[in-house]
């Protein structure tokens, strides 16, 4: 059995999750939730990072982090969501783009959740939110980039939308119709991302 180490949460842990359930690994698969914050948590000893998720594969083999953990899936898949070929970059730029959008959001949440008031910067937190404007700015001109079956650079950039309107109220629905468009099919169209939300 594969263990996976997450926290309902976190947007890098569903990830793992919706590839999972595309690569038709999902049932092989016990998850375990891990608490970040806790030192006691055996977390730590299997990502000296601290950091979810982290996959133990079924030989007791330790992989983290996320890309690493769907790059594993995928090999050991009989489908595919990493493609071979010149393709497999446009994927990874992709989910690369996803997960720069994520780390943003995420030093925007933790400065507000880490840092007492007075030790906020807003310029900081502005640069943050500008970056994933950019993003979403490119994505929602480029959707028809987005439209090529479901792969792990799709499944990244869901994962951070769906991030965004967990931790900032889907406010950026406001500004980029195409990419809600985009996120309202990936939904219909792959059913684990429904099933991974989150609203705590």
């Amino acid at each position: 059995m594969i263990i996976l180490r997450s926290s309902p949460p976190s947007p890098f842990g569903r990830q793992v999750k919706i590839a999972a359930n595309i690569l038709g690994l999902y049932d092989q698969i016990q998850i375990e939730n891990a608490n970040t914050t806790d030192a006691a948590d055996s977390l730590r000893q299997q990502n000296p990072l601290g950091k979810v998720p982290v996959l133990i594969t079924a030989n007791g083999k330790i992989l983290y982090d996320s890309r690493v953990c769907i790059e594993y899936l995928d090999f050991i898949s009989e489908y595919q969501i990493i493609p071979e070929g010149e393709a497999r970059f446009e994927v990874l730029t992709l989910q690369a783009l996803g997960n720069g959008i994520v780390d943003a959001a995420l030093l925007q949440v933790y400065e507000k959740r880490m840092r007492t008031e007075n030790e906020r910067s807003p310029t900081w937190v502005s640069y943050q939110a500008q970056k994933i404007q950019r993003a979403l700015a490119q994505l929602n001109e480029n959707c028809s980039n987005l439209e090529n079956g479901i792969d792990a650079g799709h499944i990244s950039i869901a994962c951070a939308l769906g991030y965004l309107d967990l931790r900032f109220d889907g406010l950026w629905r406001k500004e980029y119709p195409n990419l809600v468009n985009w996120v309202n099919r990936f939904a219909q169209a792959v059913p684990s991302f429904q099933e991974t939300e989150f609203s705590g």
